[in-house]
């Protein structure tokens, strides 16, 4: 089933969900919120997909965010649901950052696991110009950069570049505009070559120890590393380094 404001295909087990809304700049409406939920179950729930890729058609901008147009009728749960969808996938996803990434799109970016960005890409959370504040990528926001540096950008509402952000945190990666789409395919390449069960089960633990007291963390972990080294892809991962072959995973 198509989507009328995203593009959606699968090609070598990656999910690639490109907003498409170019006369709109991509701006989070609860339509396109609502197809994003869409795009990223149907990914979730298809075994032959073993990464996602989060990205724009536009050529300078990623989104700009949530639809000012609408801001005081919108389903504001819709931002919630996604970006806990996001955390909870079970399954990695980049985001490839072309262009400008404000508002509530900064926060669409930070739910996903990695980020490699266009050199001319902007970052910021502008809603504090408009009489509004990014109550939700705060959340977020604060998860990935010091408090500090958190408040600056959400108190002033100022841009910052694609270096700024990696140095704060916000990106894994800043590559030439041009090479964007291969830097992505190449990680994209990597990530689906590892073993889907622990993928899962590495990114789940991520989710739930990123709140808890340090003791609590650990035993979780401890309990998700007893889960993760009785799966056949554990013992198949063993046996395939000293056997000095690749890995056949079969995702148990």
């Amino acid at each position: 089933m198509p989507f009328a404001t995203l593009r959606y295909e699968v090609a070598d087990a990656v999910a690639t969900i490109a907003l498409d809304q170019p006369e709109t700049r991509n701006a989070l409406s609860d339509e396109v919120l609502g197809e994003l939920l869409s795009a990223f179950e149907r990914a979730r729930d298809d075994d032959g997909v073993r990464c996602v890729v989060l990205a724009s058609t536009h050529a300078t901008v990623f989104s700009s965010g949530g639809d000012l147009a609408r801001f005081a009728s919108a389903d504001t749960t819709l931002f919630v649901d996604l970006f806990g969808l996001i955390a909870e996938l079970g399954k990695p996803v980049i985001c490839a950052a072309r262009g400008h990434v404000l508002a509530g799109a900064l926060g669409l970016a930070l739910a996903c696991d990695l980020v490699i960005a266009g050199e001319r890409a902007t970052f910021g959370t502008p809603e504090i110009d408009v009489g509004l504040f990014p109550f939700m990528v705060s959340a977020l926001l604060a998860r990935h950069v010091g408090r500090k540096a958190c408040s600056e950008l959400l108190l002033l509402g100022e841009r910052i570049d694609a270096h700024e952000a990696r140095r704060l945190g916000i990106v894994n990666r800043v590559v030439a505009a041009d090479e964007l789409d291969a830097a992505v395919a190449a990680w994209a390449g990597r990530l689906v070559g590892r073993s889907p069960v622990i993928m899962k089960l590495g990114k789940d633990a991520l989710a739930r120890t990123q709140d808890l007291a340090l003791a609590d963390a650990l035993e979780l972990l401890r309990e998700q590393l007893t889960v993760a080294l009785a799966t056949d892809d554990a013992r198949e991962g063993v046996a395939a380094f000293f056997e000095r072959r690749e890995p056949r995973w079969t995702g148990r």
